[in-house]
């Protein structure tokens, strides 16, 4: 595990989230970060589309993700 400096505004608004949806901080932070990775690897797919992808890569990684959608580009 690594740790990650952001800023303290960020750190709200991670904290609030969590707690409205029942996640642990980091669990938080890691959920948005994957769903960012994906938005930048997928920007055509809805925030739905994104989750479905973001819990396959519950049984695939998300550099098999990337690899996926860098086949389907070329």
């Amino acid at each position: 595990m690594g740790i990650v400096k952001i800023s303290e505004e960020l750190h709200e608004e991670i904290r609030d989230a969590s707690a409205m949806l029942g996640r642990s901080i980091n669990g938080q932070a890691e959920y948005w970060i994957k769903i960012g990775m994906l938005a930048e690897f997928y920007p055509d797919l809805t925030y739905s589309q994104l989750t479905r992808k973001l819990l396959a890569s519950d049984e695939l990684p998300l550099s098999q993700l990337r690899a996926d959608q860098q086949a389907e580009a070329i």
